[in-house]
């Protein structure tokens, strides 16, 4: 069976087309939340695939409930603030470093906030089931509103609580998040700014960036997402400054 850190590194560069017609995607892999018991919650999302080109991003809440986005991105625009922007009190530009120190083990880094976050994704035989399964279903099995809700549900009887995996962005884009592999965390840590942020949690309630719900607990997971074009001009002039902007070299 093939590590998490194996999958991930076969996903490559591109900047190509969703796989549904008028719609702009991403495609890669990400921490899709971690809450921990100090407040913080954390995320992260590395999407080496997009309708933009190539990009990384980090999430954080405070305990406070104030959303930051740092991206790695040629454009800050372009990566997870296009959709999430909105419901931030800050969005910038950061250095996001990646190392798989291990089959199941990610370390990650950023330089503005300083951030040094590693992680462990569990060994669970329900899961071993389930991501093969799940990979092999079609795009077009996301397309029912059944079908998604029913993936919904199965999240949510692993503890990650009520998720949508569809619905309206800060942004005022409609997504849908399609999850084909998810791995459970075990362990993690994390220090941002000097600041130790505890251990991981499982919380009673989703946390919630702009009305859009993350998971209540640890969960690192691996797909796509998709979004219908609202503005094919707008669509189209982003995709030719993308196209134009000179890509960062990976840390």
């Amino acid at each position: 069976m093939r590590s998490p850190a194996t999958l991930t590194r076969a996903i490559h560069p591109d900047c190509g087309e969703a796989p549904w017609p008028d719609h702009e995607y991403v495609r890669g892999w990400g921490v899709f939340g971690l809450p921990f018991d100090s407040g913080h919650v954390l995320a992260l999302r590395v999407f080496p695939q997009s309708s933009f080109g190539p990009y990384r991003t980090v999430w954080h809440r405070d305990p406070e409930g104030r959303w930051s986005i740092h991206a790695d991105a040629p454009r800050v625009e372009h990566a997870c603030p296009r959709y999430y922007g909105p419901a931030c009190a800050h969005v910038g530009a950061s250095r996001i470093g990646l190392e798989w120190t291990g089959p199941r083990t990610l370390r990650v880094s950023m330089d503005e906030p300083t951030l040094d976050w590693t992680l462990t994704v569990a060994r669970s035989p329900l899961m071993a089931l389930l991501n093969p399964l799940s990979a092999a279903m079609p795009v077009s099995s996301w397309r029912p509103r059944a079908l998604v809700r029913t993936r919904e549900l199965v999240a949510q009887g692993l503890g990650m609580g009520r998720l949508q995996m569809s619905g309206v962005m800060p942004s005022g884009h409609a997504g849908l998040l399609m999850p084909q592999r998810m791995y459970l965390v075990r362990t993690s840590s994390a220090v941002l700014d000097g600041v130790d942020l505890g251990s991981p949690t499982r919380l009673d309630e989703c946390p919630e960036i702009g009305g859009v719900p993350l998971p209540a607990r640890g969960v690192l997971a691996i797909g796509q997402a998709m979004w219908p074009i609202r503005d094919r001009d707008e669509f189209d002039t982003a995709r030719q400054d993308a196209r134009a902007t000179p890509e960062r070299s990976a840390p």
